[in-house]
């Protein structure tokens, strides 16, 4: 499905992270949270995964972080720990950054996306520029080391994790930083999504060119049965192969 394609290639190509660059078949809380309980120092009431798992998402409901998403903003995960083990009063001997990678590598392990290898390949070889935006409670640093875990010949100039700047797509602002980021006008960036509200409509606020890319891969946050085309110009793709063979249409 194209509508109104760009007349060249673009001077860069941002991207989403989940479903987009990376899958992760599941997201398997209390996977996370025994692997976390191995390195507990004090844990006075004796928790189990489970009850630590039902007691985080009686809090998750209670703090509010479902409201704060709707209009946009990002709450760190860090923080949420924070709350949630010093109420349930564990301990652990491992750093709060090393808490994370165990809890994500249990709960959500990352696979690549079908050919997006070959994709960043052709994008680097010809001289086109990649970042990443990801709407993400896990921290930035976090969000580098799982895709530089991932793509280990990635050469994204930027990644953007919306817990470490309080905004999340599609609000503008985590948008316009990237092009500040980029120094390049909006005009001259593409951006690859599977969100259509989030991604595509986003991007296309601000002037981007939006590619949706549709993956065949089941998503268990969202319902893909429920997305409906945008009104707004995009690129429609099913597979990073076929971004390749546009952009080899163009000069």
């Amino acid at each position: 499905m194209k509508q109104n394609m760009p007349k060249q290639k673009p001077k860069m190509i941002l991207f989403d992270y989940g479903q987009t660059l990376a899958h992760e078949p599941t997201f398997d809380s209390c996977a996370g949270n025994a692997a976390l309980l191995r390195y507990a120092t004090h844990n006075p009431n004796n928790l189990t995964a489970e009850q630590a798992g039902i007691f985080a998402d009686r809090l998750w409901g209670e703090s509010g972080i479902t409201k704060a998403r709707a209009l946009d903003v990002e709450i760190h995960s860090d923080m949420f720990d924070r709350l949630l083990y010093e109420t349930l009063q564990i301990g652990f001997s491992i750093s709060p950054p090393e808490m994370e990678r165990v809890f994500w590598d249990a709960a959500a392990p990352g696979e690549m996306m079908v050919n997006v290898d070959k994709l960043l390949d052709y994008l680097w070889t010809h001289n086109i520029r990649t970042g990443v935006i990801s709407n993400i409670s896990f921290s930035g640093q976090g969000l580098k080391d799982r895709i530089n875990h991932l793509f280990p010949h990635n050469h994204f100039e930027f990644i953007i994790a919306s817990s470490e700047y309080i905004v999340r797509k599609p609000n503008p602002l985590i948008f316009e930083l990237a092009l500040r980021k980029a120094n390049l006008a909006a005009e001259n960036v593409w951006f690859c999504g599977d969100n259509i509200a989030v991604d595509i409509l986003g991007a296309n606020q601000v002037g981007m060119f939006p590619v949706w890319y549709h993956s065949p891969l089941p998503c268990d946050y969202r319902d893909k049965k429920l997305d409906v085309p945008p009104e707004c110009d995009h690129l429609y793709i099913r597979d990073w192969l076929e971004l390749i063979d546009t952009l080899e249409e163009l000069p």
